[in-house]
This record gives C-alpha cells, structure tokens and sequence, in this order.
C-alpha cells in the first residue's frame, strides 16, 4: 500500500511539473494615446506565447494581423489575450483600427527571434 502512495504521489509530481514547464510565455502590448507600446515586440521563434493587449484609451480598439490571422475588437479600459505561434522567424505585422475619424490607425510589429 506504502508502495502504491508513492508511486501515485511521484505521478501527479511529474505531471505537475510538466504542466508547470509546458506554460506559454507573457508578453504584453499596451495601447495608449493611439499607438501599440512597444511599437516592435521581440518574441522567441518556434514557440507558442501569449500576448496580453491592455487597451488604456477610452474607446474602442483593435489588433488586426493578416500575417498572423487575428484579429480581436479590445473594449475600452480593457484586456484581450492572444495566443500565436510558434513563429518562423521573421516580422509580423499589426494594426489597430481607430474608431475616431480625427486619430491615425496604430501600427506595430512582432518580430520572432
């Protein structure tokens, strides 16, 4: 019986651990005064990530790639998670899609490294 307790407990140990290792790395975009901050986000190539976009305005934005296929409508004074990859390296481009006729569209770039 002593046995068995170890054995299951070793287990769940190793599985937990693995889930532990396996977690997507973070990365955050913040959208203020109309433009993505930082302009070029450095990610690793040949890896899953997760990007979080924190909308700061008080309107309405978007995060618009046709090089990554996503695009997400961010609500104002709120978050929006993202998960890409894994990339080849190269530059991925990204826009916004302001709602105000008087502001310019942000622009940014995903660079997998």
């Amino acid at each position: 019986m002593l046995v068995r307790s170890t054995c299951i407990a070793i287990f769940l140990g190793l599985v937990a651990g693995a889930r532990a290792g396996a977690a997507e790395a973070e990365f955050l975009i913040e959208i203020k005064n109309h433009a993505f901050i930082p302009a070029v986000l450095q990610i690793p190539a040949h890896t899953k990530v997760r990007i979080v976009v924190d909308n700061q305005q008080d309107e309405l934005e978007e995060f618009e790639s046709y090089a990554l296929n996503r695009e997400k409508h961010i609500q104002p004074r709120s978050r929006v998670t993202l998960f890409i990859g894994p990339l080849e390296p190269g530059r991925y481009l990204y826009q916004g899609e302001n709602h105000s006729t008087l502001q310019e569209t942000p622009l940014g770039v995903i660079e997998a490294q």
